[in-house]
């Protein structure tokens, strides 16, 4: 039987929620899957990029919804997943996305050693914080995901893990390498649990990426360098690159894909070639 890619990649009328969805590469998933027929609801904490994400996509015709909520407010969150649920019948697509950085790695980008990034000095509320929004935030999406997607037979849960989970790294701060080894293992775990539910989880796992994330420090020449110069491709990537991944993991075309992470590097954890 031939199967038409309009068909294979269809996600028309598909309801899809993305934490972290008013910049960055939560917002790119939020444009590919809106360009292709999609209903969006943007969850994200800043007020106002939201407001003005919710607006561009309505006015490019796309049925978009904005909630602003913070994943680490498990209330909030499952507030908003009932709500979203109840405005568009159900869920059927979460792209886990919203997370923060944990700053620059015990390296500086000369490759001298940062001292101000020594182990014994990371403070202890960074930790916290960046595992809190990181890891805790990711569970207690999941959760208020599934209870939704069990209801209507089931959905997809795509989760923005990083390289960082699987490689050590000279030039990113210890407590966002930890938490997203273990996202990882929580997409993993998940999916194991849940495939009898028909609810896969997988995971986006860029590398360096240009966003807003950590400040947006990586917009900056010097602290973009160590990781060009790391970087087969020698570029950064830019939000776009993810489109054609969000887009395949949403469809039809990645019904029988759980528990896996797809690399997004442009070659960076393969080593550096020249």
């Amino acid at each position: 039987m031939t199967i038409k890619a309009t068909e294979l990649f269809d996600v028309q009328g598909l309801a899809v929620v993305i934490t972290g969805g008013a910049s960055g590469i939560g917002l790119a998933c939020a444009e590919v899957l809106a360009a292709n027929g999609a209903r969006l609801a943007l969850f994200d904490s800043n007020a106002e990029t939201l407001a003005q994400a919710v607006r561009r996509l309505s006015g490019e015709g796309a049925v978009a919804r904005g909630e602003c909520v913070d994943v680490t407010n498990r209330a909030a969150l499952e507030t908003a997943f009932e709500s979203n649920c109840s405005a568009f019948g159900r869920i059927d697509v979460v792209f886990a996305n919203a997370g923060i950085g944990g700053g620059p790695g015990f390296l500086a980008g000369d490759g001298t050693r940062n001292l101000q990034r020594r182990i014994e000095d990371i403070p202890p509320e960074q930790w916290q914080r960046v595992m809190e929004v990181n890891l805790n935030g990711l569970f207690w999406t999941i959760q208020s995901a599934v209870r939704q997607m069990k209801k209507h037979g089931g959905g997809r849960i795509i989760v923005t893990s990083s390289v960082s989970s699987f490689k050590t790294e000279q030039h990113v701060g210890m407590p966002y390498v930890v938490s997203k080894a273990g996202v990882a293992h929580l997409v993993r775990q998940s999916a194991l649990e849940l495939a009898g539910c028909n609810i896969t989880v997988n995971a986006i796992a860029p590398g360096p990426f240009i966003t807003n994330i950590s400040g947006g420090r990586l917009k900056e020449p010097d602290a973009r360098a160590p990781f060009e110069r790391a970087t087969p491709m020698h570029r950064l990537g830019e939000a776009a690159d993810i489109q054609g991944l969000a887009l395949f993991l949403a469809s039809p075309a990645a019904r029988y894909l759980t528990g896996a992470q797809v690399c997004v590097d442009g070659g960076f954890s393969l080593g550096r070639a020249d």
